[in-house]
């Protein structure tokens, strides 16, 4: 097979081989602009909130949050598949195979086209059965649909720039996509403010400096896939569905999207749970869960790193190399989240009083954050091991255990444990139960799953 020259032989190339070098660095100097691209992905998000939460009021604030969970089940399904393709465009590119790697790549963005078209009608369609299902409250009804209907018209722009983003990462370039999502997060910050404050349009106004952003963000990463001389060059001529490597990405991707959606989507019923708390919880709830979201970023990025970082390693067919990195990644994680944990115990107040200075809201925005931090060590193993697990091809397990602990097993506690003791804090500790499972479960089936097998097939 004709091979062009590998990407860490072109002078000018920002990729990353992670096949040599020390693991810790490699690992850190990775996930370090991951880490700041999430930051800013969840400041997105976060000021959307406090400006609403300051500048609309809290039933505003109550309907921001209570469609995230919404938000993050569609988008979850479709970063899931981004981490599929992901997986193979690394595995290529660590065995140097620069034909497939373009195949994938051209593969990739055409089913990222396709979803868009399909995900902006479906969810633009489904609003009103999303916010019936999770029993939204009516005072907060009308701007949840108005939030929700912005915010699905503008979707491709997202879709877009993470597959991009994705594709990126999967060769090590960490840093380019980073300056791109700080860009459309500061234009998001400033029209956030001239909407909202400027010409009042309250929760639209937010809606529309989100869309605009990302789709601001998807034009420069098509821009600079279109035009790079790198071997991870975007072809639009060569556009096309390669069905072997469509196949391939499948077979990692679907399990990954459909325990990413499906986990986000048990979240919908943790609200209508807290929903039935009144708006000043579910105001609290809202605030708990973007500050927490914050904590899961060093955490996710190391998951996400372990994930490259195995696949490379696979492709270059090193096992033992791909174990250490894991190890390491847990460890890098476990560290900073413990850190992470004890600042926001103590600021937990602080920290809420940003969104909003209710005193109800306070008190139950602290209650959650005091009551689950700490548990969030369990989802570092839940996160790494996992993402190590998918690198190396195998998305089915992670996907069931994570699948039987969030969904099955968080919404029997919720369930069960509501008929026992119906408060709000039962109710916020389902979160660090279904963590607490996955995690047992996950080391388990780690421990003793045999790498050299799925080598063999993941090569095929």
């Amino acid at each position: 097979m004709h091979h062009l020259p590998h990407a860490h032989e072109h002078p000018k190339s920002k990729a990353m081989d992670m096949t040599t070098g020390s693991i810790s660095r490699l690992l850190l100097a990775f996930a370090l602009p991951l880490l700041l691209g999430n930051l800013f992905q969840q400041l997105y998000n976060t000021v959307d909130s406090l400006v609403v939460g300051n500048f609309v009021g809290t039933e505003a604030l109550a309907a921001v949050g209570s469609t995230t969970s919404i938000i993050n089940t569609l988008v979850s399904f479709f970063n899931g598949v981004s981490i599929g393709a992901g997986v193979i465009i690394s595995q290529y590119y660590g065995a140097h195979d620069n034909n497939r790697l373009h195949l994938a790549i051209e593969t990739t963005m055409t089913i990222t086209i396709i979803c868009s078209v399909i995900l902006t009608v479906l969810g633009y369609a489904m609003v009103p059965l999303m916010l019936r299902l999770m029993s939204t409250p009516e005072d907060v009804l009308s701007e949840a649909s108005v939030y929700l209907r912005i915010y699905f018209s503008g979707i491709s722009g997202l879709l877009v720039y993470n597959m991009g983003s994705g594709i990126l990462r999967a060769v090590g370039d960490t840093k380019r996509p980073l300056m791109f999502l700080c860009f459309s997060s500061i234009l998001n910050m400033g029209l956030d403010l001239l909407f909202v404050l400027g010409f009042h349009l309250g929760i639209a106004g937010v809606g529309y400096a989100t869309i605009i952003s990302q789709f601001l963000s998807a034009i420069l990463i098509l821009l600079l896939l279109s035009r790079s001389s790198d071997v991870y060059h975007l072809s639009w001529n060569d556009l096309k569905i390669e069905k072997n490597i469509l196949k391939r990405i499948l077979i990692v991707g679907l399990p990954t999207g459909l325990q990413q959606a499906l986990t986000s989507f048990s979240n919908v019923f943790v609200q209508s749970y807290i929903n039935s708390f009144g708006s000043s919880c579910m105001a609290g709830w809202s605030c708990y869960t973007k500050i927490d979201q914050f904590i899961m970023l060093p955490l996710r990025s190391m998951g996400q790193a372990a994930t490259t970082f195995v696949s490379q390693n696979i492709g270059a067919r090193n096992i033992s190399r791909a174990r250490r990195g894991t190890f390491t990644a847990l460890a890098i994680a476990s560290l900073i989240t413990f850190a992470g944990a004890s600042m926001l115990w103590i600021f937990a107040p602080q920290m809420v009083y940003l969104f909003n200075q209710e005193q109800m809201v306070v008190y139950y925005g602290v209650l959650f954050l005091r009551l689950c931090v700490f548990f969030m060590l369990f989802s570092c193993v839940n996160q790494v091991l996992s993402g190590a697990l998918r690198g190396i091809g195998n998305a089915k397990v992670p996907m069931i255990i994570m699948l039987s602990s969030f969904v099955a097993f968080r919404q029997l506690y919720l369930f069960t444990a509501t008929r026992i003791s119906n408060t709000a804090s039962v109710v916020g500790f389902g979160y660090p139960a279904g963590w607490i499972v996955s995690s047992m479960l996950m080391t388990c089936y780690y421990l003793f799953s045999k790498w050299e097998k799925k080598l063999e097939v993941s090569q095929q």
